[in-house]
């Protein structure tokens, strides 16, 4: 079998330096010092014990150099899904399946456009990881990964599942993709927004009482919009979920962290954005997500993290007076 990973930063790094151990695998990027680095040193990893390893494997900027790929991983931002879409067409195999590893929601039906939706499915997983410079990775945990099973694509789905359990990713096969989906963007709306804001790993929400809150909140709001629209999450308690999460990987800088430090385009839109849309269909408030989505794209004019959490105090302070007239 062979595969391609879509996606050159901090996840497509990870799986493919652990994949490559176990199976013909190419990646297929466009960060031209990341690339540089892996084609003259390799990639260095750093394990969460602080061992070292190092990993070589074929690296490419041109989808024209690719061709017959059973299986792709697609492991890029959400703002370049389209692009990864129409380079995937090129070098898929007829029978080929395209997984997107994504966050938020929309990649599937982007893909599923320039592919057909036969040819696509959806996975979700909690591993993490950052790149601390182009060559270097270090792993905050390989989580747990699930793949939604596609009918005519159900073997191809168990190939994936079973590569990536002899790697060390903890893997299971869904049946429900929407619950997986939504179960995914609760989490990801009350952690990545927030840290990413504040400036600080996942943890500190879990111990700060006023991003505790506000962690919360957007994780309800979320699990309310699913609801609405007849989706039950994989877990009963979004508030509870999304608090296991934070301080499982205390440690961690969420992706869109990252992307703010970097100065990178963030995926908020695929994140509180969508949740916001959502909400708005099916009539369902989502204020906190809104305002995460205004602030983060508010960043562009570099607000001192001071003015960011003055500005999140008094959505903090409304939470509460709203929760106080419910009791």
């Amino acid at each position: 079998m062979r595969l391609a990973i879509v996606g050159s930063g901090a996840m497509g790094s990870l799986f493919a330096a652990t994949l490559s151990i176990h199976t013909d695998l190419v990646m297929l990027g466009h960060w031209p010092q990341q690339l540089a680095c892996l084609r003259t040193a390799g990639l260095t990893v750093i394990h969460p014990d602080e061992s070292r390893s190092t990993h070589f494997f074929p690296i490419t900027d041109d989808p024209n150099t690719i061709a017959g790929v059973d299986l792709v991983l697609i492991l890029v931002k959400t703002y370049q899904t389209v692009r990864a879409a129409l380079e995937v067409k090129q070098l898929l195999s007829r029978d080929g399946l395209a997984v997107t590893l994504q966050n938020g929601l929309g990649n599937v039906d982007l893909l599923a456009d320039v592919l057909g939706p036969e040819r696509v499915t959806h996975g979700v997983t909690t591993a993490g990881a950052a790149m601390l410079e182009p060559g270097l990775l270090r792993i905050a945990g390989q989580g747990v990964t699930h793949l939604a099973v596609q009918a005519k694509k159900e073997k191809a789905v168990r190939v994936l599942a079973d590569l990536l359990q002899l790697a060390g990713f903890e893997t299971y096969l869904a049946y429900d993709l929407d619950s997986l989906a939504w179960g995914k963007l609760a989490v990801n709306c009350g952690i990545n927004p927030l840290t990413a804001l504040l400036r600080v790993p996942n943890g500190t929400l879990a111990k700060d009482v006023q991003a505790r809150t506000l962690m919360f909140a957007a994780a309800e709001e979320t699990a309310a919009v699913a609801r609405a629209l007849g989706i039950d999450l994989p877990y009963p308690d979004a508030s509870q979920r999304v608090l296991e999460v934070a301080q499982a990987t205390a440690a961690n800088q969420s992706s869109m962290l990252q992307d703010v430090l970097r100065g990178s385009q963030t995926e908020i839109d695929a994140i509180c954005g969508a949740v916001v849309r959502n909400g708005r269909k099916v009539g369902v408030p989502t204020p906190v997500n809104e305002e995460f989505l205004r602030l983060i794209e508010s960043l562009g004019t570099r607000l001192p993290g001071n003015r960011i959490r003055s500005k999140i105090e008094p959505l903090q302070i409304l939470l509460e007076q709203e929760k106080g007239q419910n009791n």
